[in-house]
């Protein structure tokens, strides 16, 4: 921990005094053109000897600087110099990204203003006051800077004002460390109030977070559904190929056939999952997947005996419905596939109506209940949320009749968003 007589000078007071000078760098074309316009209001007036010249200059300066850094762009280049310059704790983030709010500008804006300002005045004072304190404390010293002084002021000649002038100008400048170290303490201050993220900022960082998390829950939802069914239809195949594997030969070589099919197109499958985890953007055109129109194969080979029937055409399923009703087909079929009677056949009915689709999957129950695996449950979950993105609903359950229903209804349509 750095003692407190030596933060001034420490190297974070160091780094914030260097972060003021740019500021008073950044300042001067704008105390420039300050002092041209103080020339046409004050003719004869030398903005360089006149102090108060200097000051309507500065105080010209100013809402010039604050104008120009308006623009969005003004505040990722004040971040990167004050996340590098200022000494922020890890605790008090800045925002990236340009500004896009009127907020985010207005506050980028006030920061420039306050550090030009503040850089302006230490840079100045570094300037003047920093060869004046060493000629001070060189008075004893150098004749010629003595002799020059009395010229000027003849009071200076006494035995103590060369005595004092040391300590005098070694106070100067610890006096300019503290300006430096104080104002430089104040940027930092204020840095995460005018640079950090505004509640849009906030607002809109969560809505990425959201949209990133929604991604992830539908490649997981994706993930579970393709290969969950496809791990579900090759063990039952792999079983039945090993009952029969003596006794029928070509049935036994069929399932391995299918197995070879199912475990192929599944890796693809999973290929391009884990590609859309590499790559930018929301990959929800990737995600769309299989739709009814792919129905037929996915009955052909997912184990079970189905009973189809289609009351209207899946064919003019719009092309997101019909990639979630495949997906919640799918994940019915996996569950009678792990829980139903085997080789009971399931009913499987479509309908498509003028503004919704339904889909209802009736499958033996089994004597006794399936025991719960450790971490299952998430297919019928999956199911609901798919069915609630698209604004329908589902239900799941046994029903009187000994078998298990699986319901979804599906609107054709995204509804019509309400004026705000």
């Amino acid at each position: 921990m750095t003692p407190l007589i030596l933060r001034p000078v420490g190297r974070r007071a160091r780094l914030r005094w260097l972060h003021l000078i740019i500021g008073g760098a950044l300042l001067m074309p704008y105390f420039l053109v300050g002092t041209v316009v103080v020339g046409l209001y004050a003719p004869g007036t030398n903005a360089f000897t006149s102090l108060s010249a200097q000051l309507a200059a500065f105080g010209c300066a100013l809402p010039m600087a604050a104008v120009t850094a308006l623009l969005p762009t003004a505040r990722p280049l004040s971040v990167a110099a004050a996340r590098a310059l200022c000494g922020l704790a890890p605790d008090r983030p800045l925002a990236d990204g340009p500004a896009a709010s009127r907020q985010a500008r207005a506050r980028s804006a006030a920061w420039f203003t306050l550090h030009v300002g503040l850089g302006g005045i230490i840079s100045g004072m570094t300037l003047a006051l920093v060869p004046f304190a060493v000629c001070v404390m060189a008075l004893p010293f150098v004749p010629a800077l003595h002799e020059s002084a009395l010229d000027a002021r003849p009071a200076l000649d006494h035995t103590w004002v060369l005595a004092a002038a040391p300590p005098a100008g070694a106070a100067m400048l610890v006096a300019l460390a503290g300006c430096a170290a104080a104002a430089g303490a104040l940027l930092a201050n204020r840095a995460p109030v005018l640079l950090g993220p505004t509640p849009d900022d906030r607002l809109a960082a969560a809505e990425r977070r959201a949209a990133e998390l929604a991604v992830r829950n539908r490649l997981a939802r994706e993930l579970h559904d393709s290969v969950g069914h496809a791990l579900s239809a090759v063990t039952l195949q792999a079983g039945a190929a090993r009952r029969v594997l003596d006794s029928d030969p070509g049935f036994a070589r069929q399932a391995l056939t299918a197995i070879e099919e199912t475990t192929r197109r599944t890796v693809g499958e999973l290929d391009a999952f884990l590609g859309l985890l590499r790559q930018d953007g929301d990959g929800s055109d990737a995600l769309a997947g299989p739709g009814l129109d792919a129905l037929g194969g996915l009955l052909a080979r997912c184990g079970v005996p189905v009973r189809y029937e289609a009351d209207g055409d899946p064919g003019a399923v719009p092309g997101p419905v019909s990639a979630e009703a495949y997906r919640i087909v799918q994940e019915g079929l996996s569950n009678a596939l792990r829980h139903g009677v085997p080789g009971a056949p399931v009913r499987l009915r479509v309908g498509v109506g003028p503004r919704e689709l339904t889909l209802v999957l009736d499958s033996a129950l089994p004597p006794r209940p399936p025991v719960a695996r450790p971490g299952g449950g998430r297919g019928l979950t999956g199911v609901a949320e798919r069915a609630l993105l698209l604004g329908g609903a589902t239900e799941a359950g046994p029903r009187d009749d000994g078998v298990w229903r699986l319901a979804a209804r599906l609107p054709l349509h995204a509804p019509a968003k309400e004026p705000r």
